[in-house]
């Protein structure tokens, strides 16, 4: 009898560890440790490039097969304080970041109520209308900037941030309502319905309830529209035309190029200054946009 108490003791124990029993070192090493450094490397050499090359001197720079390229025994900080204290790059990182929160958060208001109108408030072809939307986030921006540089052009917008501002959403809209939608649906219905018989109206229901619960998938959404109105190219290329009023993908490509010469320690330098506060927003808010991400997939 004691036997067999045992027995079922050590098959739960089995169960219970899964199928990592069957891994061997050699084989995790082949299936997991190899691929994921091979895939850190690829994501982190850019980056490590960048700040490399942002804090090299400029000898070593110009005579690569004098010095190492990938590595410097003399790193300065030349390259950023001239970034900082003899170009405009403060202005640049103003206008971008006012421009970018600007457009999020237009993208985000209108984003939530296309999402909730076309996930809780039932009607015919509310499927057709969400996949249209989601079909225009397809669209090249590099098609979409021939006809918004006429409308910006006649409506007086260009060379000012409203004209970035205001065709930032056309791109950031769609798949930010994409987005909502899948979370959106995640949460349960029967709350809305509970409310209804409360009295509470649909305005009520959207702030006190909906939003509350979606904040994950605002977060996230946030996010995907800063970092790409952070990096936005052609559109801040084709309707700014002032120097003063450039963002910085722009203006360091600009400043920082004569001819086909190029000043590669300024340019990396601009590059890493400005991508720092879009890591420390990762760095942040990574659980919210990865579970965000994760309920809108699913749907």
């Amino acid at each position: 009898m004691s036997q067999a108490a045992v027995k079922p003791a050590a098959t739960t124990a089995d169960h219970s560890e899964g199928m990592s029993y069957l891994s061997t070192v050699p084989q995790r090493v082949v299936s997991l440790y190899i691929p994921l450094a091979l895939i850190v490397v690829v994501l982190l050499f850019p980056f490590y490039w960048m700040v490399i090359t942002a804090i090299k001197p400029k000898e070593h720079l110009l005579d690569l097969d004098t010095h190492n390229p990938f590595w410097t025994i003399a790193p300065t900080l030349e390259h950023i304080k001239d970034l900082l204290f003899k170009t405009e790059y403060p202005q640049w990182l103003w206008n971008t970041m006012f421009i970018a929160v600007s457009a999020t958060i237009l993208s985000l208001i209108a984003s939530v109520f296309a999402a909730y109108a076309i996930t809780r408030v039932r009607y015919k072809g509310a499927n057709l209308v969400g996949g249209m939307i989601f079909l225009a986030y397809l669209v090249p921006p590099s098609i979409l900037f021939i006809p918004l540089s006429t409308v910006v052009y006649q409506y007086g917008l260009f060379d000012t941030p409203f004209a970035l501002i205001l065709t930032y959403p056309t791109i950031l809209i769609p798949f930010s309502t994409w987005l909502l939608m899948g979370y959106f649906k995640t949460i349960p219905y029967e709350l809305e319905e509970c409310a209804l018989i409360d009295g509470a109206s649909r305005w009520q229901i959207l702030v006190k309830i909906i939003l509350p619960l979606a904040v994950p998938g605002l977060i996230s959404a946030s996010i995907f529209c800063l970092t790409l109105c952070w990096n936005e190219f052609i559109y801040a290329l084709t309707f700014i035309n002032s120097a003063e009023k450039k963002t910085v993908p722009v203006a360091i490509l600009s400043a920082f190029t004569d001819g086909d010469q190029y000043r590669w320690g300024s340019l990396m330098a601009g590059a890493l200054v400005g991508s720092l506060p879009l890591v420390i927003l990762y760095a942040f808010f990574v659980e919210h946009y990865v579970s965000a991400m994760t309920g809108a997939v699913k749907e």
